[in-house]
């Protein structure tokens, strides 16, 4: 990637806006499990999505500016890290080597969604996605790593050290930056998240007034 945190990310929200006229609400149950990536997320509180945002909305942008940071933090280790730019290599050679990888592939929209929904109750998936990609690395055969050494170990944990305080400095620069756009991402969610959750809660509330429904 080119340019400036300030510039990606500037971009990566032009791309956000262009993509939220395209969401739709969900119209399958809402999950349970709170996602990592969302809540509490300082990216999401500096963008102003912190109330009343569907979290797909929110998961959209927080993976747009996660690629930032990810990016950042891959470029500063190959230039500066090499052992745990190493150790990065090889684990993901041995990703790349499974033969079934579900995740590959998604837009930033959906990456870092879990791949299955939640299971209804007394009604068991004959399999899930999950399962599957679990099963296909088990059945891998992993090639034989020589052992690391004390002082190896010692200094990637150092270099890890390194890349993730490096790694929160490329996030207080996004977080920086989303600050001056949150006018326009409040007129984004405004104009195209906020009226079809009003016509979904006017819906909502036309069934549950439906005289279809038993008194009392």
């Amino acid at each position: 990637m080119e340019g400036s945190i300030e510039a990606r990310a500037s971009h990566e929200v032009d791309n956000w806006l262009r993509w939220l006229p395209r969401w739709r609400p969900g119209t399958h149950r809402g999950r349970t499990r709170l996602c990592r990536r969302c809540f509490g997320s300082p990216v999401i509180a500096a963008a102003g999505l912190t109330t009343d945002v569907p979290h797909a909305v929110q998961h959209a942008l927080s993976m747009r500016m996660k690629l930032i940071v990810d990016a950042a933090v891959d470029d500063y280790t190959d230039r500066n890290l090499p052992l745990l730019h190493r150790e990065i290599a090889l684990a993901e050679k041995r990703k790349l080597a499974r033969p079934y990888r579900p995740a590959d592939g998604l837009d930033p929209e959906a990456t870092g969604l879990e791949l299955d929904p939640e299971p209804e109750r007394d009604q068991p998936f004959l399999f899930t996605l999950g399962e599957l990609a679990q099963e296909a690395a088990a059945e891998q055969v992993q090639p034989e790593a020589d052992p690391l050494s004390d002082e190896e170990k010692a200094a990637i944990r150092a270099e890890v050290k390194l890349a993730d305080e490096f790694a929160r400095q490329v996030g207080r620069r996004v977080c920086n930056e989303l600050l001056q756009h949150r006018e326009r991402i409040a007129r984004g969610i405004a104009e195209h998240v906020e009226p079809q959750v009003v016509a979904l809660l006017a819906d909502l509330e036309r069934q549950l007034d439906s005289p279809l429904w038993p008194n009392g």
